[in-house]
Parts: structure tokens; sequence; C-alpha cells
């Protein structure tokens, strides 16, 4: 990593923050040259220059100068291009007909949404998102670190040819924070969907409904297919909806809590409710029962990362979840029986042997 007295004479250096940390750079020098000073991949971030994207086509006229604010995003675990993977209209009727899950006109196998973190090796990450069969995975949008530079990526260890990246805003407290995330995702190269969180208490992670509001408002006239992490408020869910939703996506219990589903009814409200877009309960479900019971439910998916990054055999557990939701869903659509009081006979009357 260069230092203000490594430069060779003649070289001025000048002072900016990048990432966060104070660095000594030469001067004139492009933000394509920034980069490469720091052996950083181009290909693989997203870069911000007081607080304003700066789009990858213009790294080479933009010139560094003095005091500026560089930040260069990654993704890391956490919560493709939008062309490429399993969830392209062609293939995905032939696995699940017409009851395949659609997002925003765009057709998806798999009823099961999963996350990138806290897995213990990235190997292991692969491996259950294999067994889950999963088409779509989150990610988090996150500084690259300047110490590593260049190396192994969470994208090395994601199949982009079966599953489409979506960017979350996770660890975003407002609406500017969660806004400029976005499309800090949107200009690393991946695609306009965005998994939008906006939280508004660090204890338990619940969503500012109002800030959320408003940052899919802003995202949805920014070209943005927004699917906002809320609570299990219809009227919030309606606000978001006119706001310009792509999806509802509930929170079944506090992140990454495992309690499951813990307000059945405001969850069979929103179903009954919400019909413009897909519903998807986000959060809480620890084991595959709470994932089926979602979907029993009525829920058009389920999103959960910790359940099974979390578990003691995460891929076993990413299996047993992808056969909760197809469980789920089958019952859901096969129609449970009344719940009563006391016990009807199975077997006729007539004709017993006396």
């Amino acid at each position: 990593m260069p230092t203000s007295a490594g430069f060779e004479g003649g070289i001025i250096p000048v002072n900016i923050q990048l990432n966060g940390e104070s660095q000594d750079i030469p001067e004139s020098i492009n933000i394509l040259q920034l980069l490469d000073l720091f052996d950083l991949p181009s290909d693989r971030v997203a870069v911000e220059r007081n607080r304003s994207v700066v789009p990858k086509k213009s790294w080479e006229e933009i010139v560094v100068q003095s005091d500026d604010q560089i930040e260069v995003v990654q993704f890391v675990g956490g919560g493709a291009s939008e062309d490429v993977g399993a969830s392209e209209d062609v293939g995905a009727s032939e696995v699940d007909g017409p009851d395949a899950l659609v997002i925003a006109g765009r057709r998806f196998v798999s009823r099961l949404i999963v996350g990138t973190g806290k897995y213990a090796t990235n190997q292991i990450m692969a491996e259950a998102h294999q067994r889950s069969g999963a088409d779509m995975v989150t990610v988090a949008v996150r500084r690259v670190e300047l110490k590593r530079g260049t190396g192994e990526s969470l994208l090395d260890y994601i199949d982009t040819d079966k599953m489409m990246i979506l960017p979350n805003t996770a660890g975003c407290y407002n609406v500017d924070d969660a806004v400029r995330t976005a499309h800090l995702g949107r200009e690393a190269g991946l695609s306009e969907w965005v998994k939008l969180e906006v939280i508004g208490d660090e204890q338990t992670l619940f969503p500012d409904t109002a800030g959320l509001i408003e940052a899919t408002r802003i995202l949805a006239k920014d070209g943005f297919i927004v699917m906002p992490y809320t609570n299990d408020d219809l009227i919030v869910a309606r606000r978001l909806i006119d706001a310009g939703a792509a999806a509802i996506m509930p929170l079944g219990a506090p992140i990454g809590s495992g309690m499951g589903i813990q307000n059945i009814p405001a969850m069979q409200i929103l179903r009954e409710r919400i019909t413009e877009v897909p519903l998807i309960v986000d959060a809480g479900v620890g084991t595959a029962s709470d994932a089926a019971l979602a979907m029993e439910l009525g829920a058009d998916g389920v999103l959960m990362n910790t359940a099974i990054a979390g578990a003691q055999d995460p891929p076993a557990m990413a299996e047993a979840m992808n056969f909760a939701v197809k469980a789920g869903r089958l019952a859901f659509k096969a129609g449970r029986i009344p719940k009563k009081l006391y016990a009807t006979a199975s077997s006729p009357i007539d004709g017993i042997v006396k």
C-alpha cells in the first residue's frame, strides 16, 4: 500500500479519505489508477466520490482531488445480471408450471430465497446453496478491505448460472444510506433489484417504516425493483405498494431469532389483503416447520439466512428448507381441513359389525 514516504522524487502527494482511512496518493490520478494503486479489482467494485456514485465509464475521466472522500464497495455475505440464472422464463415453467413465483414479471423456479452471511466457510455456503434449490440469493454491499486487495471473492462461490444475486441494504439506519447503498450495488455491475432494509432499532432490527416507505418511493422512481423488509402491518404494506414495491417482505420474528412466525393472524390478514404483489416472509425462521407454516399460511415465498447458516449441518438444513417450502406450498394449494374441537370419525358408521 502506498505511503507518502514511498513516492518518487518530484511526485506531489495529495491526501484523501479512502474507505474512511487517510491516504496519501500521487497527484492527478484518476479513479481507475487509484484502484490499481491499491490493487483493488475493478470488475467487482463500485466507487463513490464525495457521496456520489461514479459510473464505471467515467473512472478514467474523474481525477481524484485533495480531500476527496472515496468509497470502494463490494459484495459480502449477507442477505447476476438480470438475464442470468434458473429464474429465466425459459425452462422455469417446465419445472413449476403456472404456479411458479413471479416477481416484477420475472419467473423463479424456487420459492426459497437464501443468504450468504454467517457461514463457517464459503465452501459450506456453496453446498448449502446447491442443496437448497434456491435461485435467488442475497448479498450485502460493504467497503472493500484495503489491506486485502485482490483475491478470493464471495461471488466466486455463487453459481450465477443458477442463482440471481439480490443486493441488500442491510445495516442502513436512514433513507440516505439505504438509497446510496442500493445505487452502489447497481453500479457494481449486477442488476437493479434490491432487498431494501431501513433499520429503526439497533437491538431488535425492526424496520423504520416511515423511512422504508420514503426509500422505496425514491428507488422505484430511480428504476429499481424494490423488495422491502417490513413489519407485519397491513397499512404499512399498502403504503409500500403505493410507493412502488415489487414485493412485500414482512418479518415472521426478529432477524436471526429463529422464533418462527409469532403473529399468525397478522400474516393471515396480509395474505388475504395483499394480492397485487408477492408476499414473502423474511426473518425469524428457525427450522423447516417454520418455513412450512409460512407457506401453509399462503406466503408466496420465504427468505432466510441464519436458520441455514447457523445450523449444525447447514447443507442438510438447506435441503430440509427446500422440502419444507415445497410441502407448505402444496398443502396451501390443497386446502387444509377446518379445525374442530371434537372428533369426527373418518370411517363410516353404517355397516358396523355388532
